[in-house]
């Protein structure tokens, strides 16, 4: 009997997948979406054709011409090798790259013969040696002898295009990576291709130097070595660095770093890749301000203050005991106010909120080194806190989407720097921006946005117009304002469903302001955030931090919320809700309060900085927790050395609310995080904090999570703590009185900056702003002296830079000289200030 054997199943191909196509890559069948680069496309299955030019976040250009490959279309070959990150992928398209094609080998081989032509062979001290792609492709497919007999091309070396920013033309292989970044990315076009052919260069406008905030990221895109930066240059080798994962410090963005140090110094940082928050990107400030630990005043030891007036060194021992001793008295004779600033981790920042809590039974405590009210307390209780990225709050990706994007009270190139890059790549993609305020900034410019124009002061009644019927009434500017047509069409825009607003800190500055992003939010259905541009107060927020609530955005005044987090920390909390920052320093001045708990405040970022030097001066009893030696330590009279981010791990919340852990770089540095400081004194004043390691802290923060019983309306958080109401400071109107507007520029000479002299330079100008109406109104032009006065009398003058802004309106700098403006002429935003001719610069 013969048996019938069936023949093998033939498998069937799977159908292409809707917006796909089909090629074969070396052999290899894949499903490409439509549209993707062919480079792309070999990186999935796993082949990395080599390049220089090509970044997945820049637009293809196909410069270097190294990453060519043999493609087939309809059975027949292109005539000849084709550049892979310009060449998009089709359906039936066969690729073969130097790993299948000799042809395509040989292109690669013959490219990089023609790049090493006058590339000098100085690997042994170019910065990039050791992790430079030409180096590397030289070494796995170069020759080994070069067949160039004549004299390479030679330029002066190198030439500074910043003070941060060196140059090395012989190096570069015109792979135009910095110009791209430098345009699409940045939006600063000072740099670009100079001349042509052998002469070609990269060059800056001799005009216009290469002032940027983003610069230092053409060093790390530069495939060889042409950029670097004058602080790293000749320092180390990247094979004698230890790496780290990091978070910046700098700002609210939570920027991935890599941190690379030898020995005990941070010797440089890197943009880590995330593309959740910063892409690839960092701005020069989170790059290169770390050296303010290495300034020669750090602290390094506990300090008391003895009988004779002076600060000495002691055991922690010793400290302790006396802190606690003091504090303990403060505490028991008028009470302790806490000001924890806000640049500090969110465990660091639990241990403050709880420590006041329990060891000094009060809730006089606030984050905010900076204008605040108690609107503001109340506005960021009702919507920001417990806010976070699971919960569909805004985040950098959802901007992309946005159907439009409104900004309040925020300057992101100048306060958030990442942010803005975010921003500025979604409005070339075609989400329009608008800002609300009365100067149209060269941020604004580079987003493509629309200023939707209101003088300082006037903010909320644009909002509360534009959610009541769409219109934003009048433009309120001169002829380089919008028009009212341009307004209406901003207004249909932003009231569009899942539009989002960002609202800065700057917005506690103006009353009702707050109160009116709220009512925009709840009448448009907008997505609100919150961006403050400390690292640490987001978080600070949520771990109660401040005085009307408790951990996990609790309301102090809520029984409940209370009651649960008495249960979790088996201890009574204070029913009154605390102070404000204002209110701390009033009651210490007043006698109301006998001390004083301080950690790393900056007293030029306070309002007024000479009242709270006084106040602080007035203190019965002060203890400070601190990195370096300050005004605050110098009063103090027992100081606690701090460890610095990178000589600790922990963890930022940035203003998504997304939770940005690192790790410590220089853990064998030896001094102690506030936490741990935090929680030995709270042994020492017989309460258990549990806040010893930023894991433990992280436990105990977890056993209370956030408030299940959270309101959504502001109005029902009213803030019932004591503060102090702003008094306006009015000039009487004339032809000379303008009212003020301001915001703080990204490098204005904060203690953060310090140590980096480089750095510094890049810092843009100080310069009074004013309309061209306004100018030519007081016989002013660009560049002349300006002498801007305020209510009682202080003065600045600054050089005239004419901008397209409200008329009426003066627009300064929040820090002059590293002094806050309203310390300088006595006002703030929305006060009137008079504006003449000025004589001379006090720059």
């Amino acid at each position: 009997m013969t048996q019938t054997v069936n023949p093998p199943a033939v498998p069937q191909e799977k159908p292409v997948p809707a917006g796909y196509v089909r090629l074969t890559i070396d052999g290899v069948v894949v499903d490409a979406p439509k549209g993707e680069l062919i480079i792309r496309a070999a990186e999935r299955i796993g082949t990395a054709i080599p390049r220089f030019c090509d970044h997945p976040l820049l637009e293809p250009v196909g410069a270097c011409r190294q990453c060519l490959v043999e493609v087939e279309m309809g059975g027949r070959p292109m005539p000849k090798p084709q550049a892979s990150c310009t060449q998009t992928v089709a359906d039936g398209m066969v690729v073969h790259t130097q790993v299948t094609s000799p042809v395509a080998a040989k292109a690669q081989r013959s490219n990089l013969e023609f790049l090493l032509l006058n590339h000098p062979l100085d690997c042994p001290i170019c910065d990039k040696g050791g992790e430079c792609p030409l180096q590397n492709q030289t070494l796995a497919n170069g020759s080994a002898e070069s067949r160039m007999h004549e004299a390479k091309r030679v330029f002066t070396k190198p030439i500074a295009i910043s003070t941060e920013i060196l140059l090395d033309r012989e190096r570069c292989v015109l792979c135009q990576r910095c110009t791209r970044f430098s345009d699409q990315i940045a939006g600063d076009q000072f740099i670009d291709l100079l001349e042509r052919g052998s002469a070609q260069q990269i060059g800056i406008n001799s005009a216009e130097p290469f002032q940027s905030y983003f610069s230092g990221n053409t060093i790390q895109i530069c495939p060889v070595g042409a950029l670097t930066s004058a602080a790293y240059r000749f320092r180390s080798r990247p094979f004698d660095l230890v790496s780290t994962p990091t978070v910046c410090e700098h700002c609210a963005d939570g920027c991935a770093q890599r941190t690379d140090h030898r020995s005990v110094g941070v010797t440089r940082r890197l943009a880590a890749s995330d593309p959740e928050v910063n892409d690839e990107w960092n701005c020069d400030k989170g790059r290169f301000a770390f050296a303010y630990t290495g300034t020669g005043d750090r602290i390094l030891r506990p300090m008391v203050r003895g009988a004779d007036g002076e600060l000495s060194p002691v055991s922690w021992t010793e400290a302790m005991s006396a802190a606690a001793a003091g504090l303990a008295t403060a505490r028991d004779t008028g009470g302790v106010g806490v000001l924890p600033g806000g640049r500090l981790t969110v465990t660091d920042a639990y241990a403050y909120a709880k420590f006041t809590r329990l060891a000094l039974r009060t809730n006089d405590i606030d984050f905010r080194a900076r204008a605040h009210s108690a609107e503001e307390a109340a506005f960021l209780a009702a919507r920001v806190t417990g806010v976070t990225p699971d919960t569909g709050g805004v985040t950098f990706a959802s901007l992309e989407k946005a159907p439009a994007v409104l900004l309040v009270a925020l300057e992101p190139e100048e306060e958030s720097p990442i942010l803005f890059l975010r921003l500025r790549k979604a409005s070339r993609r075609g989400v329009p921006v608008f800002s609300v305020g009365s100067v149209l900034s060269r941020g604004l410019e580079k987003m493509a946005g629309t200023l939707l124009t209101a003088v300082p002061g006037a903010e909320a009644s644009l909002l509360e117009r534009l959610s009541a019927d769409g219109s934003t009434g009048a433009g309120g500017g001169d002829a380089g304002a919008q028009s009212e047509e341009a307004h209406l069409r901003a207004a249909a825009a932003v009231r569009a469903a899942g539009a989002v607003v960002l609202v800065g800190e700057r917005a506690a500055e103006i009353p009702g302001l707050l109160t009116a992003v709220g009512a925009f939010a709840d009448a448009t259905g907008a997505r609100l955030a919150w961006v403050p541009r400390r690292a640490g107060e987001r978080g600070a927020l949520d771990a109660g931090a401040i005085g009307n609530l408790l951990p996990g955005g609790r309301p102090v005044s809520d029984e409940g919320a209370r009651h649960e987090v008495e249960t979790a920390w088996s201890a009574p909390v204070p029913v009154e809700p605390g102070r404000d920052t204002s209110g701390i320093l009033d009651a210490v001045g007043a006698g109301g309060l006998a001390g004083l708990l301080i950690g790393g405040v900056e007293l030029s970022d306070l309002p007024d900085p000479a009242a709270a030097l006084a106040a602080i001066a007035a203190a019965g009893f002060v203890v400070s927790l601190e990195l370096r030696r300050s005004a605050v330590t110098e009063l103090a009279d027992v100081v606690f050395p701090v460890a610095a981010v990178a000589e600790k791990a922990g963890s930022f919340v940035n203003w998504e609310g997304r939770n940005r852990p690192f790790g410590a770089a220089l853990a064998e540095f030896g001094t102690l995080d506030e936490g741990r400081i935090l929680d030995t004194l709270g042994v020492e004043m017989d309460v258990d904090l549990y806040t010893q390691t930023p894991i433990a802290a992280r436990a105990d923060m977890g056993r209370l999570g956030v408030w299940a019983g959270k309101s959504d309306r502001a109005d029902e958080l009213v803030d019932s703590s004591p503060t102090s109401p702003r008094t306006s400071k009015l000039i009487s109107a004339d032809d000379q009185a303008f009212l003020v507007a301001s915001w703080r520029m990204a490098l204005d000479g904060s203690r953060g900056l310090d140590g980096e002299p480089h750095l510094a330079g890049t810092a843009k100008p100080d310069v009074v702003r004013l309309s061209p109406a306004s100018a030519a109104r007081l016989d002013l032009g660009d560049g002349d002296p300006v002498k801007v006065t305020g209510p009682a009398g202080g003065v600045v003058t600054l050089p005239l830079a004419i901008t397209t802004m409200a008329d009426g309106v003066v627009w300064l700098p929040g820090r002059i000289n590293a002094t806050p403006l309203g310390a300088l002429i006595g006002a703030v935003a929305a006060d009137r200030v008079h504006v003449t001719a000025g004589e001379g610069l006090n720059r």
